[in-house]
């Protein structure tokens, strides 16, 4: 950690105890050790369960990196294995612990703030839950998509001050509301380009023209 110098500001914003949520921009899985790293408290991340199903010994240790840096398997693909998402992040919460979400719910995949997941404002709300806007800075360039091996460098770490909500967590309206007064106090933080589109459609969208450009 030391070799990577890590130049924090705001920490003292993240409350020491009591439920809370660290919502952090995404643009690398360093992101996930680095964070945790600085905050005060244990931080327990909702993680896509193939993260831990992976076969061979390559799937074991990736599963035993899941588990030491405290991430939680849980299906995401959508539907009611979303919503046993949200209830396991509400069960985090209500025990008074800290859940780590990246609101984009992927990577950034062109180091832009791609459109937040409503899920946090659900969150937020039922638990009654402060959130910690967060921007990582360097991460992306320390450790690239596919890269194994971490380039030193300093990574950058801002946390900003406690965000509260209250209302009806069913309105969907609202919800979007919550979410965007979120990700906008993290653009804040991180000086990204917002972009208005979900990240996992542009990702789509990338995958689909590669596989156009070898079919031609």
């Amino acid at each position: 950690m030391l070799l990577f110098r890590p130049k924090v500001k705001g920490l003292r914003n993240v409350p020491v105890s009591g439920p809370l949520i660290l919502a952090s921009n995404h643009l690398s899985f360093s992101d996930s050790i680095f964070m945790p790293l600085v905050v005060p408290r244990k931080v327990t991340f909702l993680a896509k369960s193939e993260y831990f199903t992976s076969p061979g010994p390559k799937g074991f240790i990736k599963k035993l990196t899941f588990i030491a840096l405290g991430q939680v398997p849980v299906d995401r693909s959508g539907g009611r294995r979303s919503e046993a998402a949200l209830i396991t992040g509400l069960q985090v919460l209500s025990a008074g612990n800290s859940l780590g979400i990246y609101p984009e719910g992927t990577r950034s995949p062109d180091g832009r703030l791609y459109k937040g997941r409503t899920g946090i404002a659900r969150l937020a709300i039922e638990s009654g839950a402060p959130v910690i806007p967060i921007a990582m800075f360097n991460t992306d360039k320390i450790q690239p998509t596919g890269k194994v091996v971490p380039k030193v460098m300093r990574v950058g770490i801002t946390f900003g001050e406690p965000m509260y909500f209250e209302g009806d967590s069913t309105d969907l309206q609202y919800l979007r509301e919550v979410t965007d007064q979120i990700m906008k106090r993290i653009q804040q933080l991180s000086g990204q380009e917002y972009a208005d589109t979900y990240a996992v459609k542009v990702k789509k969208s990338k995958v689909k023209d590669e596989n156009s450009e070898e079919s031609d």
